[in-house]
């Protein structure tokens, strides 16, 4: 959900309305100015959330002391989690760069560059939070022709810089096609500004898949790395001296050897009696 505060200026306007239609149409945009402080009252954010049944959420503001803010979270239990504060400091819309848009609902692919997202915990849970804004549904297939945009994230010199590409298949003489990149919008140079992170505990807690949801474990049956199904027969213990084979002329006794199987059970019945 996109919320906008209650001095929002036109850039910010402007970045929840981009964020929106990458988001669409798994998004909701309130147009609504609404006088809040995510940082020292988070009432009013968990009530949004319950009201649209959303758990994440991006809130844009604008002041003096902290011009063109936006602040990105999410919920566990329609209860805010995690909170990080980025100013905008360089921004791009979509309807200012005339290039030719992805179609709504198109999952992104995500490409995060810089050492910096795994250096600080900070940067590790902005890192997840970015994943878990813009990832969209989970999908059990993907077609080659359905990858159409990517979002690229770079952290540099204390900065986080948002960019989007439409993705061009061309043609390279071979199976595999050639990829060319067109930047689509929007583009963000961000910073890191506040942070309001769950503990430890908290954030375990949230990450724990709840029975109901779990895979259910057959039995006997297991996979290799290359994905290939193996399962497990239990049989009994087979005699194979009366096994069954395919008759061919050249496993038929001779003759000779009748004769000597004939004399050995003569010989046992003998002995028997």
């Amino acid at each position: 959900m996109m919320i906008k505060g209650g001095n929002a200026n036109a850039i910010v306007t402007q970045v929840l309305k981009d964020m929106y239609a990458l988001k669409k149409p798994y998004g909701v945009l309130y147009k609504k100015k609404n006088i809040t402080r995510p940082f020292e009252d988070q009432t009013s954010l968990e009530f949004f959330s319950k009201k649209s049944d959303c758990s994440l959420f991006m809130f844009g503001s604008h002041n003096k002391k902290r011009p063109n803010n936006l602040v990105i979270g999410r919920m566990y239990d329609y209860h805010v989690l995690d909170m990080i504060e980025l100013g905008i400091e360089k921004f791009v819309s979509l309807k200012d760069i005339k290039n030719s848009k992805c179609p709504e609902g198109t999952k992104p692919m995500l490409i995060f560059a810089g050492d910096a997202f795994d250096a600080t915990e900070d940067y590790r849970r902005l890192k997840s939070l970015l994943i878990d804004f813009f990832r969209g549904p989970t999908v059990s297939n993907i077609r080659l022709a359905g990858l159409e945009y990517v979002l690229h994230f770079t952290a540099l010199n204390g900065k986080i810089y948002f960019r989007s590409y439409k993705l061009l298949l061309k043609k390279s003489g071979c199976r595999t096609p050639r990829i060319e990149l067109e930047e689509m919008g929007p583009s963000l140079d961000l910073v890191v500004r506040r942070t309001h992170l769950a503990s430890d505990d908290l954030y375990k807690l949230s990450m724990k898949m709840p029975k109901a949801l779990k895979p259910k474990k057959k039995k006997n049956i297991s996979h290799d790395t290359f994905g290939t199904t193996y399962g497990r027969i239990h049989m009994q213990k087979q005699d194979l001296s009366k096994l069954q084979t395919r008759k061919m002329k050249g496993l038929k006794k001779r003759p000779a050897e009748r004769i000597t199987d004939d004399q050995e059970k003569k010989s046992k019945r003998m002995k028997k009696h």
